[in-house]
């Protein structure tokens, strides 16, 4: 028997980050009517019908739907599914020339476009909303407005991009989602046609979009990390008239600056090092450190800016008030966090001050050492490098792992905390395997401190060879 995925955590993810108003449509075709029998709760047509009005049952209705080709109220629904041929009166375009084309050469050719799958290749098919875990789908039918689309294209192209094409042959639009789908393997978009929007009520704003079930995961994640990033449904307006500059990610308008002035000319090298909490950063960065690379540690930098007196601080005072300072005048951390975490608008506020002073001071340092040595192999400690998306700062990225279970175990000896405590510090940061399909470079910090010293120095060695490729590619 095929195992069935448990789909629930994963649809509820994204209808969370989507707000999504109906039910992603778990689609699977069936090789014989049969398996239809052995699916929960499936409901057959009581009368014929399009495949539009069925899909319409599961994702609005909460239904779970099963056909065959008896039960399909005109032959053009099941030929496109490969349950029966067209009859020829389809073929030589005289259906197609009755409503939607001008005579029947062009009903010819609009027939002829139409995707297909094969026929006799299967005889059933089984709808059902994906969240129930009804079975093992082939694709997945999500139903969305323009804006959420654009997001999950958005999604699907954040890691191995891609340019995607999509189709519109007019009517018979569920060709282009499901059937496309099926042939390449790939998403497919359309707009759902008159007749899915009369019959199959598709609302006026609502796309569709045919997902292989192999990239739900993909999307999701895609879905997550965009989140995180501030690309979020709904999109909030910045306004038509409004100056927009302190609307955009400060990274837009810093892109040329920080190409000149931090990467320079390509003679230095400069490695953003980050990991998860615990994992022993730390260590790398010091063996790193003894081997030639100076370090500059955002840490530092984040205290260094919030200083009494420092531009940071003083607005950091006058937004959140002197509720957030100690006695002697200095910022109480622990207080400004409390306050920032149970509040993103906050936080992003904060940021507002903080990152611009810390991104300059940053410049500052990597000035003051490529002074001294215009060929630096320059590390740059950032905890969080990810989760603020930095990483277009940097040459080359290290993580430095450990397994998720070994950091519990570590933040709790390191900072005296119940294990509960600690796991939930972790996640207030990207899971560490995730981080590391962001790096060139992973460093596993779990053996010993000579086995560590070794990948160090191995890592050293690599970054001298990028570095010296870089310069001579630039001087050639």
């Amino acid at each position: 028997m095929e195992k069935i995925q448990d789909w629930e955590p994963l649809i509820r993810k994204m209808e969370r980050l989507l707000r999504l108003r109906s039910f992603p449509v778990a689609f699977k075709l069936l090789e014989t009517a049969e398996e239809l029998e052995t699916i929960p709760f499936l409901r057959r047509p009581s009368t014929p019908m399009t495949l539009c009005q069925m899909i319409n049952l599961v994702r609005n209705f909460d239904w779970t739907v099963g056909a065959d080709d008896h039960d399909f109220i005109l032959p053009a629904c099941p030929a496109m599914l490969g349950f029966r041929d067209k009859p020829e009166i389809y073929k030589d375009g005289s259906f197609r020339s009755i409503v939607w084309v001008k005579n029947r050469e062009d009903g010819k050719k609009y027939e002829e476009s139409i995707p297909h799958l094969p026929l006799g290749r299967y005889r059933a098919l089984a709808m059902a909303p994906l969240v129930y875990n009804p079975f093992q789908p082939d694709i997945v039918l999500i139903y969305a407005n323009p804006a959420q689309m654009i997001l999950l294209i958005n999604a699907l192209q954040l890691e191995d991009y891609e340019v995607m094409e999509f189709f519109c042959v007019g009517e018979s639009s569920c060709s282009d989602a499901i059937a496309r789908c099926y042939l390449n393997d790939r998403p497919s978009l359309t707009i759902p046609c008159y007749g899915e929007r009369r019959y199959g009520h598709a609302q006026d704003d609502e796309l569709v979009m045919a997902l292989p079930a192999g990239s739900m995961e993909k999307a999701v994640q895609g879905l997550d990390t965009l989140y995180r990033r501030g690309v979020r449904y709904p999109i909030s307006f910045a306004g038509a008239e409004a100056d927009v500059l302190t609307h955009l990610p400060p990274a837009y308008t810093r892109l040329e600056y920080t190409a000149k002035e931090i990467r320079g000319d390509n003679r230095r090298l400069l490695l953003g090092v980050t990991g998860g909490i615990a994992s022993g950063k730390s260590t790398i960065s010091a063996m790193l450190e003894e081997l030639g690379s100076p370090i500059i540690d955002f840490d530092v930098l984040a205290r260094e800016v919030v200083e009494p007196g420092q531009p940071a601080y003083n607005q950091i005072v006058e937004f959140f008030g002197r509720q957030v300072l100690l006695e002697d005048g200095t910022l109480d951390r622990k207080a400004l966090s409390a306050i920032v975490f149970r509040d993103m608008e906050k936080r992003k506020k904060l940021e507002s001050f903080t990152h611009p002073a810390i991104y300059d001071r940053f410049a500052e340092c990597v000035k003051e050492i490529t002074e001294k040595d215009p060929e630096a192999i320059i590390q740059v400690s950032i905890p969080l490098l990810l989760e603020l998306n930095l990483q277009y700062m940097f040459h080359k990225l290290l993580v430095v792992h450990v397994p998720e279970d070994e950091q519990v175990q570590r933040l709790m000896k390191r900072d005296g905390i119940p294990e509960e405590e600690a796991a939930n510090m972790l996640k207030a940061q990207l899971p560490i395997d995730e981080k590391c399909a962001y790096a060139d470079f992973v460093i596993d910090n779990l053996g010993s401190l000579e086995e560590t010293r070794k990948k160090v120095e191995e890592l050293w060695t690599r970054l001298q060879e990028i570095q010296r490729d870089q310069i001579k590619e630039k001087t050639s």
